[in-house]
C-alpha cells in the first residue's frame, strides 16, 4: 500500500471557488484504494459549512517555528472521513478565520499559505502518515517541495518522499518581495536566486514548487505544450521548457455519478443517450417558462455558464452579440465576474427580453437545468488549462462551441459533415468573426440537417470524460515516481 497525500487550498464539498476544488474532491475517490491510501489536507477555514465542521474530530496540536518569528505558531489538526477518504485540516484561527478562502490582500494570502505548506510537513510525523508522494495543487501548496529540500531536508521521516506539482492555472503564482518571503520562510539567501525562487527581483511561490518538485503535471495535454511558450507561459515558460522531461498533461475528469442526466434530481426531466430528444425538449420548455423566455422548442438555445472575465473570451461575445442573438436564437447566461460583462448581458436582456436571459449569479441547480435544456454551449476562451463546462455539456447532450486552446482542444472533436464525425464545433484563432462563423455553422446544422445534429449529440453523450481514465494515468505516475 502506497501513501499519497493531496495538499490544496480548496476541495469539494468543504470549500469551493473553482475547478481546483472539484479535482481535489473527486480524483481521490477514483484511485485504486487497494493500492493507494490517499488522504487530503486543507486549511481549517472558519467558512467551511457548520454541517461538516461540527463533525470534525480534534486530533492534536503543537507549536511550530514559522519564519523568523520569535514565538511559535499554533498548529491544530482536525480530521474527518468523507466517502471513504480521510481529510485533515490545519487549524490556526489567526490565519484561517475568514469569510472566503482567499482575501483581497495577496501579501496576507502568501503569508497564510506559506504557513499552511510548512504546517503540512510538520503534521505528518505527528499523525504518523508517511507519504510516498505529496501531490501539491497550485501555488497555495507550492512551498511544500521547497520546504522538503530545505527545512525538512535532513528529516529521516521524509527520506523517500516524492512530490508532484499540478498547475491548474498558471496565471496565479503567489509573487511578492523577497524580504517578505525571507521573513515568512527563514530560507537561506542562496534560495532567492534566478534558478530558484527569485522572479523579476521578487520571489514566486509557484516557481519554487516547479523548481523543486520531482514531477509537474497540468490539466490537459495541449496546455502542457502551450505553457512552454511566452504567450501562455506567464513568464515561467523558460523554466517549463527546461523541465519539459518532467512535465505532462493529464485531462481532468468530472464525476459521472454526480453529473448524470439520467439521475440528476436538479433537472426537470431525466434522460439518457437513447431518450435525449424528448428529455432535452421537455427541459428546454420548463427552463423557458422559468426564465420568462418565449416557450418555443424550435429556438436554438445557446448557454454561457462561466466566470465572466476576459480569460473566458467574452470580449469576442461583446463584439458579436447583436449578430448571435437573431430572432431564432435564445442566449442564456449563468455566472458572475467583471462588472462590464455582467452589465453587457443585463443590457441585452433589457434590449431583447425574448432572446437573452442574464442570470448574474452562480446556482448549481440553474446551471444543471441549463446543461439539460440548451442546444449548444459557447466556450470561446483566450486560454483554458482544462475547462469543465464542455465536459459537463457533452455529458448532458449539449453541443460545445469552443476555441481550440488547452483542454478545449483536447476534449472537443470538431464536427466533420463529410465523415459525419465529431462532438462539437471549434475555431482556431482568437477572432470574433471566426467565432460567429462557427456559431452560424452550428445553427445551420441544427436547423437544416437535424438528423446530423442528433448524431452529434449522441456521440458527445457517449464520450467518457469520467475520472476513470485520468485516475489510471495518475496511478501510473505515482507508481513510476515511487519506483515500482
Amino acid at each position: 500500500m502506497k501513501n499519497i497525500l493531496f495538499a490544496a487550498s480548496e476541495c469539494v464539498p468543504f470549500i469551493k471557488t473553482g475547478g481546483l476544488a472539484d479535482v481535489v474532491g473527486s480524483l481521490p475517490q477514483y484511485l485504486d484504494n487497494t493500492k493507494f491510501d490517499v488522504r487530503v489536507i486543507l486549511p481549517y477555514y472558519s467558512c467551511i459549512p457548520e454541517k461538516y465542521r461540527n463533525d470534525f474530530k480534534y486530533v492534536s496540536h503543537f507549536y511550530m517555528d514559522y519564519g523568523k518569528r520569535v514565538v511559535g505558531s499554533h498548529v491544530g489538526i482536525m480530521e474527518y472521513d468523507y466517502k471513504g477518504i480521510k481529510f485533515y485540516f490545519v487549524d490556526n484561527e489567526y490565519y484561517f478565520k475568514c469569510d472566503t478562502p482567499y482575501s483581497t490582500d495577496l501579501r496576507w494570502d502568501i503569508e497564510r499559505f506559506i504557513f499552511f505548506c510548512k504546517a503540512v510537513l510538520a503534521i505528518m510525523p505527528v499523525i504518523n502518515f508517511r507519504p510516498d508522494v505529496i501531490h501539491c495543487h497550485d501555488w497555495q501548496a507550492s512551498m511544500i517541495p521547497v520546504f522538503l529540500h530545505s527545512a525538512f531536508a535532513t528529516n529521516p521521516f521524509y527520506s523517500s518522499t516524492k512530490t508532484i506539482m499540478t498547475i491548474h492555472n498558471l496565471k496565479f503564482q503567489g509573487v511578492w518581495n523577497i524580504d517578505t518571503f525571507k521573513y515568512n520562510t527563514a530560507l537561506p539567501d542562496y534560495m532567492f536566486t534566478p534558478d530558484k525562487l527569485e522572479f523579476h527581483k521578487n520571489a514566486n511561490m509557484l516557481k519554487g514548487g516547479l523548481v523543486y518538485a520531482d514531477y509537474i503535471t497540468t490539466v490537459s495535454e495541449t496546455y502542457a505544450e502551450e505553457i512552454k511558450y511566452p504567450f501562455f507561459g506567464e513568464n515561467l515558460d523558460g523554466l517549463l521548457r527546461a523541465r519539459s522531461m518532467s512535465l505532462r498533461g493529464i485531462v481532468n475528469g468530472i464525476d459521472y455519478k454526480s453529473f448524470d442526466p439520467k439521475n440528476d434530481k436538479l433537472i426537470n426531466k431525466n434522460y439518457d443517450s437513447s431518450s435525449f430528444r424528448d428529455g432535452k425538449a421537455s427541459n428546454k420548455t420548463s427552463l423557458q417558462q422559468e426564465l420568462n423566455l418565449p416557450v418555443d422548442n424550435s429556438k436554438f438555445m445557446i448557454a454561457i455558464i462561466s466566470r465572466l472575465t476576459d480569460q473566458k473570451g467574452l470580449d469576442l461575445v461583446n463584439y458579436a452579440i447583436e449578430r448571435i442573438v437573431d430572432p431564432n436564437t435564445q442566449l442564456v447566461v449563468v455566472g458572475t465576474g467583471e462588472q462590464r460583462y455582467e452589465n453587457l448581458f443585463r443590457h441585452y436582456q433589457w434590449k431583447y427580453p425574448d432572446r437573452v436571459s442574464a442570470n448574474i449569479l452562480y446556482s448549481d441547480g440553474l446551471a444543471r437545468r441549463l446543461y439539460a435544456s440548451a442546444d449548444a454551449i459557447l466556450v470561446p476562451s483566450l486560454f483554458e488549462p482544462c475547462g469543465l463546462t464542455q465536459l459537463m455539456s457533452l455529458r448532458y447532450g449539449t453541443v460545445p462551441i469552443v476555441r481550440e486552446t488547452g483542454g478545449l482542444k483536447d476534449t472537443v472533436q470538431p464536427y466533420n459533415e463529410f465523415s459525419s464525425s465529431g462532438t462539437g464545433f471549434s475555431f482556431a484563432n482568437y477572432n470574433a468573426d471566426e467565432m460567429l462563423n462557427t456559431i452560424n455553422y452550428a445553427k445551420s446544422v441544427f436547423f437544416d440537417t437535424r438528423r446530423e445534429w442528433d448524431k452529434l449529440v449522441y456521440r458527445g453523450m457517449k464520450m467518457d470524460f469520467s475520472w476513470n481514465s485520468s485516475a489510471k494515468q495518475y496511478e501510473g505516475l505515482y507508481s513510476w515516481l515511487i519506483g515500482e
